[in-house]
């Protein structure tokens, strides 16, 4: 993840951390940065002299502690190369501190030579990840289940998206450890369309079951931008779907034979009818806190969380925009208050008002689709709703 970094050249230990990448404009930021130190206009007014890294800190919030603008964290990696090599690893234990000369300040560790802090132990032995130690840019226990569970689909692809079709023993309810039939293929064996769901030819062999594909409305046009299907299980293919001759009363007739599939995993009762979708590959998250490179705009669509209406702090929300638009994961938008309308009661005629819009927050997208985004709510001061517009930071 996102962080600070080990002295020196590479060692053993560090070879054992995934190769997250840094992008060519961020480290081209940091090496003049780094040649300067950060102006003192760019620091937090509060900025400490000294801070020691804590679990469960972040990226983000140690960022904010020392710049005015947190998603900028070349800066904040630049302010001393000599000592902060890899800005993906930082460590509960490290102190940083900033030293002021003249109108600059630079960033360095308080530390022993390796950049970690010496940690005893008793006499036995003891294995820990140190990557799993390494401090993230965001709480990642958050946006998890977004990014394990949820899925935006198309109106097509979910029209596409083969179904469950029978039960053995005629049940009502599914769950772990049952077997169940389902088809990728619609219509009558002689007009059949769709794919139909195989074990050959490397043809993915997990699904995700899914129901109540929720629409996604674009709240300026009405439009639906995509489906959100609801995760409830997966399942494991153990039997093609086939096309099968059978002897009939009136003579050789062609019957479809659905596939047969087990259910590996259930988050609730699966039923006939519930869908099923390939699933994704896995993928190491890499969030990098930065600004969008063109200018961006849009609407909340939906917000997650305890409150129906409001999201806060460290919330999920849907926005309007996503990777056609040029949306990556770990771009930072601001978030925008509605503007509001009243009326004038210290003007006799009461003529109608319509105040601005003003900066409400931040956020962070953390994951794309073709037309929307999963973001992370980072700072706000008013809740945020359905509605909500946001811009470049």
């Amino acid at each position: 993840m996102l962080a600070a970094a080990l002295l020196g050249s590479q060692s053993a230990a560090a070879q054992t951390f995934p190769n997250y990448p840094i992008t060519p404009g961020q480290r081209s930021t940091a090496q003049q940065v780094a040649q300067a130190g950060v102006p003192l206009s760019e620091l937090s007014p509060n900025a400490p002299e000294r801070y020691t890294i804590q679990r469960g800190d972040t990226l983000w919030g140690i960022s904010g502690l020392f710049l005015q603008r947190p998603w900028r964290w070349p800066e904040l990696w630049g302010m001393n190369m000599d000592q902060i090599r890899n800005p993906h690893l930082i460590f509960p234990g490290q102190v940083l501190v900033l030293t002021r000369i003249g109108d600059r300040a630079i960033l360095t560790f308080e530390s022993d030579a390796a950049g970690l802090p010496t940690v005893k132990v008793s006499p036995r032995i003891r294995a820990e990840s140190l990557a799993d130690a390494a401090v993230p840019p965001i709480p990642l226990n958050a946006i998890e289940p977004f990014l394990t569970e949820s899925l935006v689909v198309d109106e097509a692809e979910h029209a596409r998206a083969p179904r469950i079709v029978a039960t053995q023993e005629g049940r009502v309810l599914l769950s772990r450890g049952d077997r169940a039939y389902a088809r990728g293929q619609y219509g009558t064996a002689d007009a059949l369309d769709g794919v139909a769901l195989t074990t050959d030819g490397g043809r993915p062999l997990v699904h995700r079951i899914y129901r109540n594909a929720t629409p996604l409305i674009d709240p300026s046009t009405g439009e639906t931008l995509g489906y959100e299907a609801q995760f409830i299980g997966q399942s494991q293919l153990v039997r093609s779907e086939v096309l099968r001759e059978v002897d009939g009363p009136d003579g050789v007739q062609v019957k479809v034979e659905p596939a047969t599939i087990d259910i590996i995993l259930s988050r609730e009762e699966i039923r006939v009818g519930d869908r099923l979708l390939p699933e994704p590959l896995r993928e190491v998250p890499v969030y990098v806190p930065r600004a969008p490179a063109s200018a961006q705009s849009g609407q909340i669509v939906k917000a997650y969380g305890n409150a129906l209406r409001f999201s806060g702090q460290n919330q999920i929300v849907v926005i309007n925009r996503g990777a056609r638009d040029g949306l990556e994961r770990g771009h930072v938008l601001a978030i925008l208050k509605d503007t509001e309308r009243l009326t004038d009661t210290t003007d006799a005629t009461r003529p109608a008002l319509l105040l601005p819009g003003e900066r409400n927050g931040l956020m962070m997208v953390f994951r794309t689709f073709d037309r929307v985004s999963y973001a992370l709510v980072l700072q706000i001061t008013d809740g945020v709703k359905v509605g909500d517009r946001f811009v470049n930071p």
